[in-house]
């Protein structure tokens, strides 16, 4: 009788990640997969709705709604556009802050818990109903003291743009180049958002930093290391493989917020153009697939793993 083999270490773990991802790749067959195929056939069809005996009937168009997406549509260019570079501009300054924000929050000090707990609200308030009713008391606070808040908020704005067109021209003198300054701008002028769609890559990188043995900041101290040099020897590359997880949460949730959704599911529920509306989405769906392998593949080749 043959012995069985046992597996190696690597083996179980390889098993172990299956086992973990198993609920999400059976739940990915069900229902995504369906999604996705009837999206690209909607894609090339006019889809016409069946009233009185219910369902839908598809007439092949071809290529039609894609040359109106492309060609004739006011909008979609400019709005899938706009998407793509506001996730260039957003997905490297959430991921350092998050990383940066972690490396505070993961040293002892007194209320860290609460200190944690206020960076992870705003995925809560971020939430379909906590939004719906903040939006829905903001109507109902017609004058007053929303007045008074608004009025400040003005006051607020005119001076930090104020202090920004201060801050360029100083900058601008010094000689640093357009596009970096281009490049400041657009990260001051979204500090909110980039603030609010950080909590998820916070936690992530916390249990990142937990996760790194104690005995390499040990061993950096004795051979005289400064915290520059420990950072960017020992914490940067133990991270590096939470790096793309957080690389990939963040674009593809920049995706899910951006115009193109919005203006999908309008075409698809307010004017009935379903053949469009699939267009779009299947488009936003190819360019983001495209932007995660190239950006992913080229993380990869320069991350460090540790076992």
């Amino acid at each position: 009788m043959k012995k069985r083999k046992k597996m190696t270490l690597l083996q179980k773990r390889s098993m172990m990640g299956l086992v973990f991802i198993l609920p999400w790749f059976v739940g990915f067959l069900i229902f995504y997969v369906r999604s996705l195929f009837l999206t690209g056939q909607f894609a090339f069809s006019k889809l016409t709705i069946d009233a009185v005996q219910g369902g839908y009937q598809l007439a092949p168009v071809g290529l039609a709604n894609f040359k109106e997406a492309f060609f004739a549509h006011a909008t979609f260019k400019q709005d899938l556009t706009t998407s793509v570079i506001n996730m260039l501009i957003d997905v490297p300054l959430i991921t350092f802050f998050s990383l940066f924000m972690a490396m505070l929050l993961n040293k002892k000090f007194p209320g860290r818990f609460v200190v944690r707990a206020i960076f992870f609200l705003p995925i809560i308030l971020h939430a379909g109903a906590i939004s719906e009713a903040m939006d829905l008391s903001a109507q109902m606070m017609n004058g007053g003291i929303s007045s008074q808040a608004q009025e400040m908020a003005n006051t607020a704005g005119n001076t930090l743009a104020f202090d920004i067109d201060y801050i360029i021209s100083m900058f601008m003198n010094l000689g640093l180049p357009a596009s970096i300054l281009d490049y400041i701008v657009e990260a001051v002028a979204r500090i909110n958002s980039i603030i609010e769609a950080s909590g998820v890559q916070i936690i992530i990188f916390i249990a990142a930093l937990q996760s790194i043995p104690g005995s390499m900041y040990e061993v950096a101290k004795i051979e005289g290391a400064t915290g520059y040099e420990t950072f960017w020897k020992v914490t940067f590359p133990m991270v590096m493989p939470h790096i793309i997880t957080n690389v990939v949460y963040t674009i593809v949730d920049s995706f899910t917020e951006s115009p193109v959704v919005d203006l999908a599911y309008t075409t698809a529920f307010d004017k009935f153009n379903y053949g469009l509306s699939s267009v779009f989405s299947l488009v936003s769906t190819i360019v983001t697939c495209v932007i995660l392998v190239a950006i992913v593949g080229f993380i990869q080749k320069r991350t460090f793993y540790y076992n």
